[in-house]
């Protein structure tokens, strides 16, 4: 981070800003809104734009919680893919209203509500699969699955679980030499970034603790959540305090400070600004680094 960077506050009055995600084409980014079930569009000069709704949940029955899109990303041809909570699935926007689920069950059951994702780049997907949008969470009684799961999503729209044992897997993301899988598990009581080496299938093993985030929550507001990776293999994960900048070894370089509970980032504009989603605010830095895939 530049000596005299700042953190500039582009957009507020949002319930819960999520999965920031640059587009290339509009030279804009794009974020959720997962209470309001809302993908906004964020353009310099312009402002923010309502550009999905619904996002996460088409369906006309009224519900509380957290229905809407959350993690964005875009796939090898540019197309919009999300996360949506609402409608438990991972799916491809169409345009407009219009969407085309691409994983909705495993082995017949529900998923839970899809949270994060990150793509491979032979188009592999990785997602993470936490309770956060069924109303009742944990306990809702349309819970399907008896674990929150992560999930690797083949080209050939094969579902295969990977990592069952995580209490609430949440941001994902993998390294720049797709060796490794990180994943954020935004546990109160285990607020930790799990690692994992990714094998020639694309599977995962040997998962460890990347970083425990528990000795810096006192005082501080937000759990590991969303996380993404630089071109040196430096992770710069939401969490307690704002964004935690650490290094490949594990390292905690520093932190972000934006003084709420900060829920995703991502890299946008030539690669150098990192755009972060604080609560209901829209922010960005300017950093001496470039996102991977940048």
């Amino acid at each position: 981070i530049p000596p005299n960077a700042r953190i500039e506050k582009l957009a507020g009055g949002f319930e819960w800003a999520e999965g920031p995600v640059w587009d290339r084409k509009a030279k804009a980014l794009l974020f959720s809104d997962v209470p309001r079930n809302v993908v906004f569009q964020w353009k310099e000069g312009v402002g923010t734009t309502d550009h999905i709704f619904p996002s996460g949940y088409t369906s006309a029955a009224v519900r509380v919680g957290e229905p809407g899109s959350n993690g964005l990303a875009f796939d090898r041809s540019g197309r919009l893919v999300l996360c949506q909570h609402g409608d438990r699935r991972v799916a491809l926007w169409e345009g407009g209203d219009s969407f085309t689920p691409l994983v909705e069950y495993w082995k017949f059951r529900r998923l839970n509500s899809p949270n994060d994702l990150d793509f491979h780049s032979n188009g592999d997907l990785y997602f993470t699969d936490p309770p956060y949008g069924l109303e009742g969470k944990n306990s809702d009684p349309k819970k399907e699955l008896m674990f929150n799961g992560v999930f690797l999503l083949r080209r050939d729209a094969q579902l295969v679980l990977l990592i069952r044992d995580l209490t609430f897997p949440n941001g994902i993301a993998l390294s720049p030499d797709e060796k490794t899988l990180y994943v954020a598990v935004s546990d109160p009581a285990r607020p930790v970034i799990m690692a994992y080496d990714v094998k020639e299938d694309g599977t995962a093993e040997n998962g460890r603790v990347f970083f425990n985030a528990a000795p810096l929550a006192p005082g501080r507001k937000g759990l590991p959540d969303g996380l993404k990776v630089d071109q040196a293999g430096n992770v710069f994960a939401t969490g307690p305090g704002g964004v935690l900048v650490i290094a490949p070894e594990g390292k905690h370089l520093g932190t972000i400070n934006t003084e709420h509970a900060t829920a995703n980032c991502g890299w946008g504009d030539d690669g150098s600004s990192l755009y972060i989603t604080a609560d209901y605010y829209l922010c960005r830095v300017k950093t001496t680094t470039r996102g991977k895939g940048f």
